[in-house]
């Protein structure tokens, strides 16, 4: 008796840990590096809007910073809200999200106001909303659940025609806004899903050969004939990057000052005597410009801290494509990670002069509400990928 009790005094306390700030929110399997990564990119970028746009609206200082703030804000809360949630759930609602994302751009066609010559987005009483944006993160979605659906139904040949037609269906009606940039991501998207699905490489090549034969047709063959199928503000952006000295007023104008602006940062940026930026050169530089203020602004290291976030996202975001539970998360996250890759790569190519300007925004860093909220949300549907598997090996391991 006496040895018992001498063997329980004896006894060391369990060694306890204060719950960490995921714990408390109730997401104990999240990937700490991809949402602060994400966070830190937002927060960079209402940094840079608080340095460059002060006063450039008359009585408003504060006008981009405080409304990126509350894009911000709700983004991340929509992040941890679709953390909590099992993200298979989305696959049962395919057919519904397809709809839904079909029907609110086309939408804009009928009640989007117009802007520029096109109708993307809806005026709400607080913020426009873009629903192409949105539409990203949708897309991916509903295609990676048709896939599924759809795995052993046909021929493998019938089977990439119908994933192909899925893709570019909403992808056709957002380029007829018109938004070509934001139809390449659609493209994108798709492809990058029907790439993780295991479509053949010779299909892949059929399509390619198809892609140079369409691009050949609309910047070739069509304005020669005299039947163009792009606006000229269009046709002059895709092809302006390869001879950016040939018109550098007007067709070039845009991608020559911002190269100006980057290349004047040098190391460490002019700060508050970055004039390209400042005194308005460098045109849409809130948007897709806002490269050109990070480069002439912080110079190579603020250029280089900012793409090194973006390879910390990525590559936290690949991660989850290996350990998703199922194929369905495998496809909505390779499609989520080719649509942050394509857009990351064109946006600071077309400041480069490397790539033509598509109109395409730098994700979390440009100003956009709409922009702003499609991008959280998809990365808080890469955390319920993330958080599912750690639940899944929990389980594994449990037996």
């Amino acid at each position: 008796m006496m040895h018992a009790t001498r063997a329980a005094h004896a006894r060391p306390e369990p060694f306890t840990t204060r719950p960490g700030i995921a714990e408390r929110l109730g997401l104990p399997y999240v990937d700490g590096v991809m949402a602060l990564s994400a966070i830190a990119l937002i927060g960079f970028s209402i940094f840079t809007l608080a340095q460059a746009t002060l006063g450039d609206i008359p009585g408003d200082r504060y006008y981009y910073v405080e409304r990126q703030a509350i894009y911000a804000g709700l983004g991340i809360v929509g992040m941890i809200l679709l953390t909590r949630i099992d993200y298979s759930r989305f696959r049962e609602l395919r057919v519904g999200i397809y709809t839904f994302l079909c029907v609110s751009v086309s939408m804009v066609f009928v009640f989007g106001f117009a802007a520029r010559g096109s109708r993307r987005a809806f005026n709400l009483p607080f913020f426009s909303f873009q629903p192409s944006e949105l539409g990203k993160v949708l897309l991916a979605l509903a295609l990676a659940g048709f896939v599924i659906d759809g795995a052993r139904r046909g021929s493998p040949v019938r089977r990439t025609i119908r994933y192909l037609v899925l893709g570019m269906a909403p992808a056709a009606l957002v380029f007829l806004q018109p938004d070509l940039g934001t139809s390449l991501v659609y493209g994108v998207i798709t492809l990058a899903v029907m790439f993780f699905a295991g479509i053949r490489w010779m299909h892949f090549a059929v399509i390619a050969a198809g892609l140079v034969a369409m691009v050949t047709v609309v910047l070739v063959v069509a304005p020669m004939i005299g039947t163009p199928v792009l606006k000229g503000y269009q046709e002059e952006r895709l092809t302006s990057f390869l001879h950016p000295s040939a018109d550098p007023a007007k067709a070039g104008y845009q991608q020559s000052q911002a190269k100006i602006a980057i290349g004047s940062g040098q190391k460490t940026g002019r700060g508050d005597r970055a004039t390209q930026t400042r005194l308005d050169f460098v045109p849409e530089r809130t948007t897709d410009f806002i490269f050109a203020v990070i480069g002439e602004r912080y110079g190579f290291m603020g250029a280089a801290l900012v793409l090194s976030l973006y390879a910390l996202l990525i590559w936290r975001a690949l991660r989850v494509v290996t350990l998703s539970k199922n194929l369905y998360g495998t496809l909505v996250a390779g499609g989520i990670v080719a649509m942050l890759m394509f857009q990351v790569f064109v946006n600071v190519g077309m400041s480069l002069g490397i790539m033509p300007i598509t109109g395409i925004p730098l994700p979390l860093m440009s100003y956009g509400g709409s922009s702003v909220l499609a991008t959280f949300l998809a990365v808080g549907i890469l955390q319920s990928i993330h958080t599912q598997a750690r639940l899944s090996q929990k389980s594994r391991w449990a037996y």
